[in-house]
C-alpha cells in the first residue's frame, strides 16, 4: 500500500528573517510565520489529510495548528523531527561565523556534511532518525495522507537520504524548503519517490 506523506516546513520565525541558525531553540513564529499556518491550514482543509505529525519544536506544532483544527485532527507529536543542533552556530549567521573561523566556514560551504559546525549534531545522523521516523509514521498510516510538519534542514538531509542523493549536496540539491510550502512523498514498501518539491499554498504573486 501507498502513504502519501506531505512535508511542510514550519512558518517563518524572528531568527529566519535575519538569516540565523535555528536548530534546537524554541523560537517564536513571526506575523508572516502566523499567516503562512493560516494559509497551510486552508490548504489541507481543500486537501484533506488522515493525520498530522509534528516536530515537538513550538514553531511546528503552531504551524501544524490551523489544519488540525480545520479538520478536527489531534497532532502527533514526534521527537525525531526535531530539526538538527547547529552547534555554535545556532542563533547567529554563517556570515558571523565565517568572520570569526573562515576556514571552518569555507570547509563547511564545501560539504556541510564532511564539516558541520563546531559542536554541531552529525548531518549523518540526523538524516539517520529523520528518515526512520518518515518511515514509521507511512507505516503506521499505510494508504492514507500524512501532513508532516518539521524543519529546513532536517527535511533536506532525509530527501537526499530517502532519494538516494549524497547527503553532502544536500545545500546545493536543495538549497530552500519555503516556509509552510507542501512537499510530497509516496512511501511504498520502504521506499520513496517525490512528487512535488516546494508548492506553495496560496499565489505568491
Amino acid at each position: 500500500m501507498t502513504t502519501t506523506l506531505l512535508l511542510a516546513r514550519h512558518g517563518q520565525t524572528v531568527w529566519h528573517t535575519e538569516n540565523r541558525y535555528a536548530g534546537i531553540s524554541d523560537v517564536a513564529l513571526t506575523d508572516t510565520g502566523v499567516a503562512q499556518a493560516r494559509a497551510l491550514g486552508r490548504w489541507v482543509e481543500a486537501h484533506p489529510v488522515d493525520a498530522v505529525w509534528t516536530s515537538p519544536l513550538s514553531r511546528a506544532v503552531l504551524t501544524a495548528a490551523p489544519a488540525c483544527r480545520a479538520l478536527h485532527l489531534t497532532p502527533h507529536t514526534e521527537p525525531a523531527l526535531r530539526e538538527c543542533d547547529f552547534g555554535v552556530v545556532e542563533g547567529r549567521t554563517l556570515a558571523e561565523f565565517e568572520a570569526e573561523d573562515p576556514e571552518a566556514a569555507e570547509a563547511f560551504r564545501s560539504d556541510p556534511v564532511a564539516h558541520p559546525f563546531p559542536g554541531a549534531e552529525d548531518p549523518a545522523e540526523a538524516a539517520a532518525r529523520g528518515t526512520a521516523a518518515l518511515r514509521r509514521i507511512a507505516a503506521a498510516h499505510s494508504a492514507e495522507r500524512v501532513l508532516v510538519v518539521a524543519h529546513n534542514t532536517l527535511f533536506r538531509l532525509v530527501l537526499c537520504r530517502a532519494l538516494g542523493i549524497s547527503l553532502g549536496e544536500y545545500r546545493r540539491v536543495f538549497p530552500r524548503l519555503r516556509n509552510a510550502a507542501v512537499s510530497e512523498l509516496r512511501v511504498r514498501d520502504g521506499a520513496f519517490a517525490l512528487l512535488s518539491l516546494n508548492v506553495p499554498c496560496e499565489d505568491e504573486g
